[in-house]
């Protein structure tokens, strides 16, 4: 049976956040809240969780999931970031953005595109995800929490317990979440390209 932290949206208890990170760094599997909508996250370097979220999502082993940081200079330890694109990331950071990267070394195999050596990095304008990175010290996997079936993701903590109880090890209520992703931007190039329209604004 998971945990169940009701956590305040913009001024999260830091008793609460300290425990959520030590059920994060023993391999536990979390969901929590962002800026875009509730998510589904775990250590970076946990393999064993990470198949657990692949088998719970149903996804294949070439989806690739997200590093979540909580800021410009944890990205850069996983992507190789160019002058162009720092100024870029700077004006979008925090915000429901996903940037493709190339790949660092520093990254773990498992998590790059087989064939482009990329990575999908972001940086969540959310309080309650940017304060458990904090206390965790280090990026986490994450990916939407939209499950086999459901063609929009969970928006509501309450929910994703009724439906996740005994296949995650936290829930983190932290109010409503809305069901638009993140809005993706490939700047493996010098030109910016979006991918992906979401919540985020990108011209």
């Amino acid at each position: 049976m998971s945990q169940y932290f009701s956590i305040h949206p913009t001024h999260p208890q830091a008793r609460l956040l300290n425990r959520a990170a030590e059920i994060v760094a023993a391999g536990g599997l979390v969901v929590f809240p962002t800026d875009a909508t509730y998510a589904l996250g775990c250590h970076i370097g946990d393999r064993q969780a990470l198949e657990r979220i692949r088998q719970l999502r149903g996804l294949s082993k070439s989806h690739l999931l997200t590093l979540m940081c909580r800021d410009l200079s944890e990205i850069s330890l996983f992507a190789r970031v160019e002058n162009f694109n720092y100024r870029r990331l700077k004006a979008l950071t925090p915000g429901p953005f996903t940037f493709l990267l190339p790949a660092t070394r520093e990254l773990p195999r498992r998590l790059t595109h087989p064939k482009r050596k990329t990575i999908g990095l972001r940086v969540p304008d959310c309080p309650i995800a940017l304060g458990l990175l904090e206390i965790l010290g280090e990026p986490m996997m994450t990916t939407t929490l939209r499950l086999p079936g459901d063609e929009l993701p969970l928006v509501d903590a309450e929910v994703a317990r009724d439906r996740l109880e005994h296949q995650v090890d936290l829930i983190i209520d932290g109010g409503h979440c809305g069901i638009e992703p993140t809005t993706v931007v490939d700047l493996t190039s010098e030109e910016a390209v979006g991918i992906r329209q979401g919540q985020g604004e990108f011209e």
